[in-house]
């Protein structure tokens, strides 16, 4: 099942888990799309520095530490993902209740794994 996935805090950087997690969607059919503090293109996909209202998300991976976050609260809960992903370093307990109280479901997982142990 294709789950349209914004990587949220993407990176050209090919070493930088955020990079690895947009091609790994990528390679899994998911459509991708892509939010860093810098513009390029990775695997296709354009990696936005303004941000956009995204229609038709499944899902929000975040690879930004939990004292950036603050600023995207609003924006990420406007997208209305089915969920968000907090990958290792991205844990946020004050934002898991910001998203408990618009309904929308959080987990601390790595996207990488999820993906090749086909539980994303």
């Amino acid at each position: 099942m294709n789950k349209k996935t914004l990587v949220f805090g993407a990176s050209l950087k090919p070493i930088r888990y955020s990079n690895m997690a947009l091609r790994k969607l990528v390679n899994y059919n998911h459509e991708t799309v892509a939010f860093g503090m810098k513009a390029g293109e990775e695997s296709g996909v354009v990696i936005d520095t303004v941000l956009k209202q995204y229609e038709g998300l499944d899902t929000v991976t975040l690879y930004v530490n939990p004292t950036r976050q603050k600023a995207y609260y609003n924006y990420i809960i406007s997208l209305k993902p089915n969920r968000v992903i907090f990958n290792p370093g991205t844990e946020n307990p004050e934002f898991y209740a910001v998203l408990k109280e618009n309904n929308i479901a959080f987990e601390e997982a790595c996207t990488l794994v999820l993906l090749s142990t086909n539980q994303y």
